[in-house]
């Protein structure tokens, strides 16, 4: 077949896919009950364009010739940032901004169920409690009303919307808005396995959250954008809600609404240095005349190695981004947010290959104007993904003061001990019962525990600690202990490295 026959027929199978995909949505949208109707049809029709891009695109969505380094100036060192101070008007500059937290996830990854932000991580406190606890401290100390914000998944609501009545005393006030229900679609035959819009245990693994880029449209669906741009908020501070660095930074808000050189930036994402640990993660690079981010997935294999290399991409991408409220609206009204598709492959219980079409928020940062990067301190990344995680900030490494968890005065130098955790540490019930107390990590490099192991209580660990139990030992570190440079072995035996 010659090139151009072959792009008639594969235009004729991707016309056939859409057409078959349009009919099993309206199949779908005519099981929605009244009530949801409306939702229901915005959200398909969302699921609908990205499926047409999804058709539309072939290979890697980037161009690895066009990848430059961003200019100096296009990301700005934090120190700079810092050191124009803060004006003396700063209630009023925190009056218009929002605090939005990712909250759509479950804690399956780390054995809970429910939302992952109501895990608990410190004296008792779940993330949730800590993030209403930061802003609240901001709004008795600042004498302000900045709101909070969370972004919900259909799997997180319910459970959220529950525990949010224990706020309702605090000094915050809290919005939720819902991001969008999309359906998984069958990897051999791309067609929706939904085949209703039912909420049975059965359709449960039918329909997906799409990622955090959905926040531009369900954020402007919810009308919730415009009830806030109504009540004078210009910014959002958007961020992770497991990640407990990303707290309310003054000098970069205050950087956003009083620009040095008087124009301002509708989008700022803060990046930090990469270390070995962060080599997949995204980074900015100029493309094309814009700051855009370039995410593992998007780069052709060959060049993989090179986009990991921590001398030639330096930063990434926290995931903590301030935008202009104004700016989405604009965007969004004129459907101009433009974000890579992320395609994510998934095997259902029962063995289906389905395939999962998403977006991420900080992909966005090419449509808006005059965007900057600014490169934050570590501590501004402290993201709680595994009970390694968990143990570093149940640890005397951090001290919590107003819900904001900081790195211990005590602790000689900044950088964070490298911990790995064995598969019997994974599920968070399961970790608590290896514990009898949190041991003393002040003077601790790097910890490795593998195999059935438990720690009595006031255990102190120092430099490089290695303790692997084998298969069918178990090792018990007694109450009081000290290791310091050690390996201990299956039997434990306790030798010097």
């Amino acid at each position: 077949m010659s090139g151009g026959g072959m792009a008639q027929f594969q235009e004729a199978i991707r016309q056939e896919l859409e057409e078959a995909m349009k009919v099993d949505l309206e199949k779908i949208l005519s099981t929605a009950p009244e009530s949801e109707l409306e939702h229901t049809k915005k959200d398909l029709e969302g699921f609908q364009k990205l499926f047409h891009r999804f058709l539309q695109e072939k290979g890697p969505s980037v161009d690895w010739g066009k990848i430059q380094r961003p200019p100096e100036d296009s990301i700005q060192p934090y120190e700079k940032i810092k050191a124009r101070g803060l004006p003396d008007n700063i209630s009023s500059v925190l009056n218009k901004l929002v605090v939005v937290k990712l909250n759509g996830g479950l804690g399956t990854s780390m054995g809970c169920k429910g939302p992952k932000s109501l895990i608990g991580v410190r004296n008792e406190n779940t993330f949730l409690d800590l993030t209403v606890k930061q802003i609240e401290h901001l709004n008795k100390t600042y004498n302000t009303e900045v709101p909070l914000v969370l972004m919900n998944s259909f799997n997180t609501d319910e459970d959220t919307k529950k525990i949010l009545q224990k706020y309702s005393h605090c000094r915050v006030k809290i919005y939720t808005f819902n991001q969008s229900r999309y359906p998984r679609v069958n990897k051999e035959s791309l067609l929706p396995i939904a085949k209703d819009l039912s909420y049975s245990v059965e359709n449960a693994e039918a329909w997906y959250p799409p990622g955090h880029g959905d926040i531009y449209a369900s954020f402007y669906n919810s009308g919730l954008l415009d009830t806030l741009i109504g009540e004078g908020k210009e910014y959002i501070f958007v961020s992770n809600i497991d990640n407990l660095g990303a707290t309310v930074d003054l000098y970069i808000l205050n950087h956003l609404t009083n620009p040095p050189n008087g124009k301002r930036c509708e989008f700022v994402m803060e990046v930090t240095d990469k270390t070995r640990a962060d080599v997949k993660g995204g980074t900015l690079t100029q493309y094309e005349g814009k700051l855009r981010l370039v995410e593992i997935a998007q780069v052709p294999k060959p060049h993989v190695d090179e986009f990991k290399s921590v001398s030639k991409f330096k930063i990434f991408n926290t995931n903590n981004l301030w935008i202009s409220l104004s700016a989405i609206k604009r965007l969004q009204e004129a459907n101009s947010i433009d974000m890579e598709i992320i395609v994510n492959p998934k095997t259902l219980d029962g063995g289906l290959n389905v395939v999962q079409l998403e977006t991420a928020v900080g992909a966005a940062i090419k449509s808006f104007e005059n965007s900057l990067g600014i490169n934050v301190p570590r501590s501004r990344f402290l993201p709680v993904k595994t009970t390694s995680d968990l143990l570093l900030v149940m640890s005397n490494l951090y001290s919590l003061n107003a819900g904001s968890l900081t790195m211990s005065e005590k602790r000689e130098f900044p950088t964070v001990p490298l911990v790995k955790l064995g598969s019997s540490f994974t599920k968070v019930q399961e970790y608590l019962t290896r514990f009898e107390s949190i041991p003393d990590m002040l003077e601790l490099d790097h910890l490795t525990v593998s195999g059935d192991v438990t720690f009595g209580k006031n255990v102190v660990l120092k430099g490089t600690v290695i303790i692997i139990a084998n298969h069918g030992d178990r090792i018990d570190i007694p109450p009081g202990a000290v290791l310091e440079n050690k390996i201990v072995s299956g039997n434990l035996r306790i030798l010097d490295h």
